[in-house]
């Protein structure tokens, strides 16, 4: 995570776990959108046709098993390409810690659509989409060295297309909630930036541990390199 959006970023993850933890607080149980819900659009049936319908089907593929795995596996691919094994665990820690958070939500929330078995809240699809893109933007910055109003432009400008997108088709898909959608953005908020910090903090903790050892070997060789030069010169 580049230095000048830390704190800001930490902001932005504690605003976003409050609104994780009020919406859950107010639709914990639930199994009925609720007034903000029906007023975006009535769940009850997909509210789209074709050719609409299509192009959200293929969104939602992405925040599937299958088409996940591609976008972490080609992302991961693409930071080991580019030299940064950093962002590449981000990739997979950040992405990874988002969807278990948003599965241990839904669990603790208990809000359901269209049946006892269809747990809601929060979209994990979109906390998905969300997260990949949020990792992706923290990459770009750091790439470019954008400092703190453009990068964060481009963190929440990346998160918020992202978001949207994928929560459209789930809600276009009668799968999710509007407020379900939101709160798995806001989860991805929350989830993504403490991990990029947990991410560089061991990065960093083990790079020094890993300069000490080496330091402490080199100290080590030199009584030996200074005992053959002094009986070298002894020899002589």
């Amino acid at each position: 995570m580049p230095s000048s959006l830390r704190a800001w970023l930490g902001l932005v993850a504690v605003l976003a776990a409050l609104v994780v933890v009020a919406l859950g607080v107010l639709y914990a149980g639930h199994s009925e959108p609720g007034g903000v819900d029906r007023w975006i659009v009535a769940p009850t049936a997909d509210s789209v046709g074709p050719p609409w319908r299509g192009v959200a089907l293929a969104t939602d593929f992405w925040g599937e098993p299958a088409g996940a795995a591609l976008l972490v596996v080609g992302a991961v691919a693409g930071c080991l390409w580019l030299r940064r094994p950093r962002a590449a665990v981000l990739v997979v820690v950040g992405v990874g810690l988002t969807v278990v958070t948003t599965t241990l939500v839904k669990s603790l929330v208990g809000r359901t659509i269209h049946g006892a078995d269809n747990l809601s809240y929060p979209s994990g699809h979109t906390g998905f989409a969300t997260a990949l893109a949020l990792v992706v933007a923290l990459f770009i910055a750091g790439w470019f060295g954008l400092g703190r109003a453009a990068g964060m432009s481009l963190v929440l400008g990346a998160a918020l297309v992202a978001g949207a997108a994928m929560g459209w088709a789930q809600v276009a898909l009668s799968a999710h909630y509007p407020t379900d959608v939101l709160g798995g953005w806001c989860t991805a908020l929350a989830v993504v930036p403490v991990t990029a910090w947990g991410v560089d903090r061991f990065a960093d903790r083990f790079a020094e541990r890993k300069a000490e050892r080496r330091k402490a070997e080199r100290d080590a060789d030199r009584p030996v390199e200074r005992t053959a030069d002094a009986g070298r010169r002894q020899g002589r």
